[in-house]
């Protein structure tokens, strides 16, 4: 964990005002007159020459060029009394032991198409898909060794409209408001179906809440990256990569790509469930149940950087990426 610790760090960001050159007025045109046509009269002269000088120093250098010459007996012609006379002709400049593909630079060695061939299956087995198990939304995962742009404040908000309003969010709604009526958590809201209906809710806008203020307004307001950078198989083994989805948490990518600590998730979550006491009923606005909703929110949110982590491998090797064109 101190490793991870580290890298918190303070990033001062300094804008550059920069001011366009000034670009001068074009000159008005003159008409032509006696001075004019001289000076046009030299300038031709001036490219005449350089083109002939330029055309005796090509001539000289080819007429240094050795060239090889191969002699090629020629067939007389029937009722013909004149002599075989030989034919020079210029070898060809690849050696016939040596086939043509490998003096090509623009052909790539077997090497090195391996090596990109190594490359593109690496980048194919980190890849992030959009969604897990078709269902669950993945759109802040980041494949991994991708270095991409910072989000725009208008990308942020709509990364949260993402995440809030997929259509798998309301069914992962109607999962834990399940699970919260069946352990009844809030006693409050009673039994049966009017009682799923008031958990259901409930954790819809929880959830909403939540996603706005972690992915949207603090990570604008922080100028912080909202999304998961995906560490990848090449850089660790399973301990240090589930150390670094947990740490995501407290240490998160700023827009300019340095590291800071994670104000969006802490204090988002925070503030989340902060807001929830204002529907939540009164029995269910104390300190200590605003602090188990944040500390479940927590944890929630580093069991799903972990699955973001693993889930390309698992994709992979278990699944033969039948999930990750989705």
């Amino acid at each position: 964990m101190a490793q991870y610790l580290k890298e918190l760090q303070v990033v001062l960001r300094r804008d550059g005002h920069g001011q366009k050159p000034k670009t001068p007025r074009g000159r008005e045109l003159v008409c032509m007159d006696t001075e004019g046509r001289n000076i046009f009269k030299n300038v031709l002269r001036t490219v005449v020459i350089a083109v002939l000088l330029g055309a005796v120093f090509a001539a000289s250098l080819l007429a240094q060029t050795p060239l090889n010459q191969t002699e090629i007996p020629q067939t007389p012609m029937p009722g013909s009394t004149q002599q075989n006379r030989p034919i020079f002709t210029v070898e060809p400049l690849v050696p016939p032991s040596q086939p043509a593909v490998d003096t090509d630079p623009r052909i790539p060695s077997l090497a090195l198409a391996s090596t990109i061939g190594e490359r593109s299956a690496s980048q194919a087995e980190g890849k992030q898909p959009k969604r897990i198990l078709w269902v669950i939304p993945n759109y802040r995962a980041v494949s991994a060794n991708v270095q991409l742009p910072p989000l725009t404040a208008e990308g942020k908000f709509w990364l949260a409209t993402q995440d809030s309003f997929d259509y798998s969010s309301f069914i992962v709604t109607g999962v834990v408001a399940g699970i919260s009526q069946a352990r009844n958590d809030t006693p409050e809201f009673q039994h049966g179906a009017a009682a799923y209906g008031r958990y259901y809710w409930h954790t819809f806008v929880d959830q909403t809440v939540g996603n706005y203020f972690t992915e949207a307004i603090l990570p604008t307001v922080a100028h912080q990256d909202p999304r998961y950078y995906t560490l990848g198989r090449e850089n660790g083994g399973f301990v240090h990569r589930a150390g670094y989805a947990m740490t995501r948490l407290i240490i998160t990518r700023t827009d300019s790509g340095g590291s800071a600590f994670n104000l969006s998730e802490i204090v988002g979550n925070a503030v989340g469930a902060g807001i929830s006491d204002l529907y939540y009923p009164p029995p269910e606005r104390t300190l200590s149940k605003t602090g188990q909703k944040w500390s479940l929110q927590l944890g929630l949110d580093a069991l799903f950087n972990v699955a973001k982590e693993f889930w390309p491998d698992i994709n992979h090797d278990i699944f033969r990426d039948r999930y990750g064109s989705r």
